[in-house]
């Protein structure tokens, strides 16, 4: 009775109020308490090596890991950037910085106009044994590194590219490559095949309607494999100890150097220093263009 005579009550047109929930009942309680677990989770490593890189070698001595410094100090970043011994030089984990982007630039360009070019003319031009092809690229994905090592080596110095700066380029753009295949053309794929004929009938060729229509259409898609070509080649170590060179190691090589010198004192400021400085550019990829990540797997990257 009490139902009804409040429905009678409520004025027309208005719904019913809804019973309001508790802002800390346990579920939500439950929920907080997982989130701020797995966040300390994840950031107290980081917290552990921002606070032993301020510190002087006598306070880390002490034991204590979690504390912060009585005495701040930068000189463990600058040593690890100018002056920490990378083997036989001591010149810092600056030369690495240097070879790493000479590494990174040309290859994450090379293998993302190798994969644009591959997943275009899978989805629109499907050439004879496209769909072979195709599969021949998803396998190559899937093969260890480790396996292709040997004979990469071999091929390399067979043609005179070993430890060089070529070569490891070359490299990293034959392994970026299927996947940078299945995500442009998984993207294209999504793309409605009338644009395509439309611009045929308008007397487009092969080059005309990819660099007209589709490379401007491929903003999201572009940036999505910008950011893990970038952090996958800056983050990688077997491939640039393997095939770079002593000329052209990549930071990634330089860090393993000074972190597992036998000679020496060890300089754990200086490690937590040079550490922070290696995954710097990755972890900056991921701060500016998180959102532009989102958006480029939204926009096509899964789909097809």
């Amino acid at each position: 009775m009490n139902t009804l005579d409040a429905s009678l009550k409520r004025p027309p047109g208005r719904a019913p109020a809804r019973p309001r929930r508790s802002a800390l009942s346990p579920a939500r309680l439950g929920i907080y308490a997982f989130l701020l677990t797995a966040a300390a989770f994840f950031l107290l490593p980081l917290y552990v090596m921002l606070v032993t890189s301020v510190k002087p070698m006598s306070e880390i001595r002490l034991g204590n890991l979690l504390a912060l410094p009585t005495h701040f100090t930068l000189d463990a970043w600058s040593a690890a950037w100018q002056s920490a011994c990378t083997g036989l030089d001591c010149n810092g984990i600056r030369v690495g910085f240097w070879n790493s982007v000479r590494i990174v630039v040309p290859s994450t360009l090379l293998s993302i106009v190798v994969g644009a070019v591959n997943g275009y003319a899978l989805s629109f031009w499907r050439p004879r044994g496209a769909g072979l092809l195709f599969g021949v690229l998803l396998l190559g994905a899937f093969i260890p590194v480790q396996v292709m090592v040997y004979p990469l080596v071999r091929v390399l110095a067979s043609v005179h590219l070993f430890s060089s700066l070529l070569g490891i380029v070359v490299i990293h753009t034959v392994f970026g490559m299927p996947v940078m295949t299945l995500l442009f053309r998984n993207y294209y794929a999504s793309i409605p095949q009338e644009l395509f004929k439309a611009a045929r009938i308008d007397g487009g060729g092969f080059w005309r309607i990819f660099f007209q229509l589709m490379l401007p259409m491929s903003t999201p898609i572009v940036v999505v494999a910008i950011i893990m070509q970038v952090t996958g080649i800056w983050n990688d170590f077997i491939l640039g100890l393997v095939f770079a060179g002593t000329k052209n190691l990549p930071m990634t090589v330089q860090l393993n150097n000074i972190i597992n010198t036998t000679t020496g004192e060890r300089l754990y400021n200086v490690n937590m220093a040079a550490t922070i400085l290696t995954s710097m550019v990755p972890l900056g990829v991921y701060f500016i263009s998180g959102r532009w990540f989102v958006r480029g797997i939204a926009s096509g990257a899964v789909k097809g």
